[in-house]
């Protein structure tokens, strides 16, 4: 071997010896004995070699020296790659290491190195420029690059190179620690992975034929699958799903594609493989072991080591002149294009100078800009939209100190001496990272700003940048923390602005007053639409909705403000994936307050929502907040929500839910719910299902059969309280039902706004509970409405219903089963009456008066069997329908609907038939009853009562007459004074004259109610006397039911009555009753009064006596009756016996305490009282003996 020769066998450090020995002995030699690695064969540094990527030097080594004609020994691989390392020439080993992988001749210590990062460490710090490398200092290409994929243009002359290598070194480095991972990965795989060969051939086989058996899913397959699928499920925004998810798979991240564990590259999405699938033709190819040979007569004769140095010499002289050539041309070009851009700043400088002029006229505007190119300094404004970077100022500060010193050795004199300021600054840029790193990298930014640019007087001194640097370092700055370091940056973009505000909101809002918050909200609301990072924005909206602890009224209205116009802002998607979660975590928050945002929230973001969200998810969250909700707040706001969510729900498989919901919300137990539900989600739903179809066929239906089955199940006790929810539901549909007649009418078509249109008039329709209510408000405008109204009312008058199907099905099945059901009404549940009226006194003011003339009054009618001519006893004596509640209904729902004068006549037309029907056929009066105790309610019908009652009382029938002195007793106590006196009282009067003895008797009643409810003392006398004259008379001694009746109002109104009354007159005639009782012979008569005046000292015992009246008559009159309840009751005697003894023993305790004191009861009272706030004022004093003198003095 030759000297040079390197022996491959020996370690690193036995060769390096050898080398060094062998190096120091031939120092000083000539040609052939100095080691060719140190020959220069290129007028060029190892740098430029370095970064021309040569990579010939073994064979140079191998060639020179020589003497010609001689055969050079050959070199071994290894000794070129030791040659290569130790000389530094990293890139040119690493290409030759390259080429012998890819020839399958890789060499073990080249290998080695590579793969050790730690060969590649080096300090990251740049040093000055205008100072040599440090030793050891790589100066390299940016990457792996031969002559003809050379960057020229990255060699120039300003002072980057170096940058420039260490970054392709940095890159080299990373690409080397990544190709470690993967065979570290590889290996893992390959132990962890279950290998198709370990299954049998036999199963194999069926898995491939039948797709129906699966083979088991490896872990690994698992993992990747699960990575994807999630992957897939946060690109369309199933946010929610994707949780899901990951909560069902926490032993995975899914953040990181490397915790799979598989040594393969990511694959594409689910979605890009679906459409791939099928495309890719899989064949199975029978493999065989070929083997080929060549023969050396057909191989082509290789150059000699001689010919190839030689010729790749004169490669490199010619691509050397090349080099060189585009060198010259690229400097060429630099300085032209700084003359160029210098030229246009200074015209452009030039435009301004003289657009201030013209717009100020300031002559001395264009002075301020001339300055001395020592003097002035200018920093760029503006710099590109996307650019995402924020302007350094401590680095700009920095740049500032050697910038004469950059731009003369960047720029020839000539041109600098011509401007101002370089138009190209070196500044450096910081970009922050999501986690407040900062990465900073060199960055040219270019002053293409629009407005003036910003000057800065500089000095004329030659103070050194250090001497500067040092000095400015005692401004005290706070760069350091977070906050400095978001003050000392200055946002130049929209971007920009939007990301410092993402990095600075979190740290404000918690500093701000609740009270205040509410203003950080268009802050926080604009932040979040605009900021370009999907978590950034998940976190600011989730700083929205805790913005406030406990948001009132006005807080919630402004969030959800914000929130509509976020979701008008950013579309449909983004409101489901960012807005929707922030509800969804809310659901069950523990203050109401944030429930209640979350219930309004739904329906205020129904509009900007996919359908298939508003039908899915929101209605579902809605449903679990109506029936887990406690708070009565909240479910109101959800059924406010629910009703704008059925506007624009348009699946027709939700309808069932959909009343599902309107049911449980009637069912309500909050009053406030059932409102909401009457006034907002009953008419939305009701609109919705008029658009289906559902209105007659479904809806009104199955509220009447409910209705109908309370009534059947009534029988054991009627619910009050579920029949009015569902007859109010009723009602709230009436107008929907009534907007339904008008739009399929026959005359819709017709109906055009043409010309000047009538105005409605104001009490044509009954007065909605809610706008949504509103006839107008369904059909569209009044305008419209009116015109509609025209077309009815004349379709109703002359053309009739023929082949109009909606009001035909009110008229034919609607009111036919209703008047069914009025049939089955208890009459005396007068709460399901009223009901009743109210919803057909709204039906028939809704259809109009045509309709109810011609369409409800006669189905009524001839239910009824009533006509203005005389009234045949023997036919309506078994009429049961008069006693029903179809009476007051008709009475109090239809013939009330209109109040002209041809609808009063009819309305007592109508009583005055019931009242003598009834009377005459001696049937019972609770149908009457219940009509005057509904009219009665209303004072407007008090007159036309009062009409029908002295119909009665002129009736010639005693019957009659009888009955309209006890309808007396109903009216009294709605009937002001006035009437009472003019009307009321002259009737019971004449008829307390009236020459049957019943129709006197009827009269007792009314008077005691007269004496309960009236202050007027002239009408009091006026009642004593009656009475007294029916107790006085001789003629009415024997008379047992006119006693009964007395002794009945006694007990009823004595104690309401005024207590003088009941002092002077009930108490006595209660007194004198019992003693003429004690004499009677007939024990059935004396029993029934005994029992009556029972009751009647039963309820007077609860009233406050006086000693006087006890002694005298209340405590004689119970003994009197004692005495007949020993004979005829004795378990009523036992009672009275407590009685008596109460009685007795109050008067007793009187008696006593009358001589200890003479105070009276109000006087001890009063004592007692004084005690009291005497104690209270003793213990709020202080041990202060002056306030405490203060209280025995006498207030003045």
């Amino acid at each position: 071997m030759a000297a040079s020769s390197v022996n491959p066998f020996l370690s690193d450090s036995d060769e390096e010896s050898e080398r060094r020995s062998r190096r120091g002995k031939d120092v000083g030699a000539p040609g052939p004995s100095l080691p060719a690695a140190h020959i220069p064969t290129l007028p060029l540094s190892p740098q430029q070699e370095a970064g021309y990527g040569y990579a010939g030097v073994g064979l140079r080594e191998t060639a020179v020296g020589l003497p010609l004609g001689a055969e050079p020994p050959r070199v071994p691989l290894d000794t070129i790659a030791a040659q290569l390392l130790r000389d530094q020439y990293i890139l040119t080993a690493l290409e030759f290491h390259t080429e012998l992988q890819e020839a399958g001749r890789e060499l073990p210590r080249l290998r080695d190195y590579f793969s050790n990062p730690g060969n590649f460490e080096r300090h990251t710090s740049t040093p000055p420029k205008d100072l040599a490398p440090a030793p050891g200092q790589l100066n390299r290409a940016g990457s792996i690059s031969t002559l003809d994929s050379l960057d020229f243009a990255r060699y120039s002359d300003d002072g980057n190179r170096e940058t420039d290598e260490r970054v392709a070194v940095l890159e080299f480095e990373l690409r080397k620690a990544k190709e470690t991972i993967q065979s570290l990965r590889a290996n893992l795989t390959q132990a962890a992975a279950f290998t198709e060969n370990d299954v049998p051939l036999q199963e194999r086989k069926n898995y491939k034929s039948s797709p129906e058996i699966q083979e088991a899913v490896k872990p690994l397959e698992k993992r990747a699958l699960n990575f994807l699928v999630n992957e897939y499920l946060l690109k369309i925004n199933y946010k929610l799903t994707s949780i899901t998810f990951s909560d069902e798979n926490d032993d995975q991240d899914f953040e990181l594609w490397d915790d799979v564990g598989l040594n393969i590259p990511k694959p594409p999405d689910l979605l890009q493989m679906y459409r791939e699938y099928g495309s890719h033709a899989t064949s199975s190819k029978e493999m065989k072991d070929v083997a080929v040979q060549a023969e050396l007569d057909d191989l082509e004769e290789l150059p000699s080591v001689e010919e190839s140095a030689t010729l790749q010499q004169l490669q490199l002289e010619e691509q050397t002149k090349i080099v060189q050539e585009l060198q010259d041309q690229l400097h060429v070009l630099n300085n032209e294009k700084i003359s160029l851009s210098l030229q246009i700043r200074q015209l452009k400088s030039e435009i301004e100078a003289l657009k201030r002029q013209s717009l100020a006229a300031v002559p001395t505007a264009t002075d301020s800009m001339v300055h001395s190119p020592a003097m002035t300094e200018q920093v760029p404004e503006n710099r590109p939209v996307d650019s995402g970077e924020y302007l350094d100022i401590r680095s700009f500060e920095r740049n500032s100190c050697s910038e004469e010193k950059e731009v003369s050795t960047t720029y020839p004199k000539d041109t600098i001496t011509d401007y101002t300021c370089p138009s190209v600054t070196s500044v450096t840029a910081t970009t922050l990272t999501t986690n407040n790193k900062k990465e900073t990298e060199p960055a040219i930014v270019c002053s293409k700003s629009v407005h003036e640019p910003v000057q800065f007087d500089k000095p004329n001194r030659t103070l050194s940048p250090a001497f500067h640097q040092a000095l400015m370092s005692f401004c005290r700055m706070a760069t350091d923390s977070r906050l400095g370091a978001e003050v000392s940056r200055i946002a130049d973009s929209e971007q920009c602005v939007m990301l410092m505000l993402g990095r600075c909101l979190p740290h404000i809002v918690p500093n701000v007053l609740l009270a205040k918050r509410e203003e950080l909200i268009p802050l926080i609301l604009c932040t979040a639409c605009l900021h370009p990072e999907p978590k950034e924005r998940d976190q600011l909206l989730h700083i929205l909705f805790n913005l406030i602890k406990r948001p009132d009224d006005e807080q919630r209205q402004m969030i959800l403000t914000g929130c509509v116009a976020f979701a008008r802002h950013v579309g449909p998607t983004r409101v489901e994936a960012e807005l929707l979660p922030q509800c969804w975590e809310q659901i069950n928050h523990k203050y109401p307050e944030r429930r209640l945002l979350v219930a309004e929230a739904c329906g205020a973001l129904a509009p900007y929502l996919p359908k298939e969200i508003r039908s899915s998810l929101v209605l579902s969250m809605l449903q679990q907040m109506l029936t887990e909700d406690k708070a009565d707040l909240v479910r109101e706001a959800v059924i406010k929500s629910l009703g704008i969510i059925m506007a624009y729900i348009d699946d027709p498989d939700k309808y069932l839910q959909g009343f599902e919901l309107q049911m449980s919300a009637l069912n309500d137990p909050s009053e406030r719910v059932i409102n909401a539900t009457h006034q907002v989600f009953l008419p939305a739903f009701a609109a919705w299902t008029t658009e289906l179809g559902k209105l007659q066929s479904h809806l009104i239906p199955t509220l009447l059969s409910n209705i109908e089955k309370i009534l059947r199940d009534g029988e054991h006790g009627l619910d009050d309280h579920k029949l009015h929810l569902y007859l109010s539901a009723m009602q709230s549909l009436i107008p929907p039902l009534f907007a339904l007649v008008l739009k399929n009418a026959p005359f819709a078509s017709k109906a055009k706004l043409q010309g000047e249109v009538p105005q409605i008039e104001v009490t044509r329709f009954p007065r909605p509970a809610s706008p949504l209510q509103d006839v107008a408000t369904i059909i569209g405008s009044r305008e419209q409405l009116s015109v509609l109204l025209q077309l009815y009312d004349n379709q109703l008058e002359h053309e009739g219903t023929t082949g109009w199907e909606n009001l035909l099905w009110v008229v034919n099945q609607l009111l036919p089963q209703l008047i069914e059901t009025v049939g089955k009404i208890n009459v005396t549940s007068t709460s399901c009456v009223h009901d009743f009226s109210r919803y057909f006194w709204r039906l028939c003011r809704t259809f109009g008066k045509i309709f109810t003339n011609t369409k409800v009054k006669p189905q009524f009618q001839e239910i009824l069997r009533l006509s203005e001519e005389a009234v045949d006893v023997s036919a309506t004596a078994g009429n049961g329908v008069l006693t029903k509640a179809t009476v007051p209904i008709y009475a109090t729902g239809v013939l009330t609907s209109y109040n002209q004068e041809e609808d009063r006549k009819l309305l007592v037309g109508f009583l005055e038939d019931v009242m003598t029907t009834l009377s005459l056929s001696h049937a019972p009066l609770d149908s009457l009853k219940a009509s005057f105790v509904e009219l009665g309610a209303n004072p407007a019908y008090h007159e036309l009562l009062l009409t029908v009652l002295w119909y009665g009382v002129v009736h010639t029938s005693a019957l009659v007459r009888c009955t309209a002195a006890r309808m007396f007793e109903l009216l009294v106590k709605g009937v002001n004074e006035t009437l009472v006196a003019q009307r009321v009282v002259p009737a019971l009067i004449t008829l307390s004259s009236d020459p049957e003895i019943s129709v006197r008797i009827a009269t007792i009643p009314a008077f005691g109610t007269i004496m309960e409810t009236v202050t007027q003392r002239e009408l009091l006398e006026r009642v004593k006397m009656q009475l007294a004259s029916f107790l006085e008379d001789p003629q009415y001694h024997d008379q047992h039911s006119l006693h009964m009746e007395i002794i009945k109002t006694f007990g009823r109104v004595g104690p309401n009555a005024e207590p003088r009354f009941r002092d002077e007159f009930v108490l006595p005639n209660l007194h004198k009753l019992a003693i003429s009782n004690n004499q009677k012979a007939v024990d059935t008569k004396r029993l029934d009064i005994a029992i009556q005046l029972f009751e009647a000292y039963s309820a007077l015992s609860c009233c406050f006596i006086s000693e006087e009246l006890m002694v005298c008559h209340f405590l004689p009159g119970l003994k009197c009756l004692r005495t007949d309840m020993e004979h005829l009751s004795p378990e009523h005697e036992v009672i009275l016996g407590s009685m008596i003894k109460e009685c007795e023993q109050k008067v007793e305790n009187r008696t006593v305490q009358e001589p200890q004191s003479s105070m009276s009861i109000a006087a001890s009272l009063v004592s007692e009282d004084t005690k009291t706030r005497f104690l209270n004022k003793m213990g709020q004093l202080s041990t202060s003996g002056a306030m405490l003198a203060n209280v025995f003095q006498r207030k003045k």
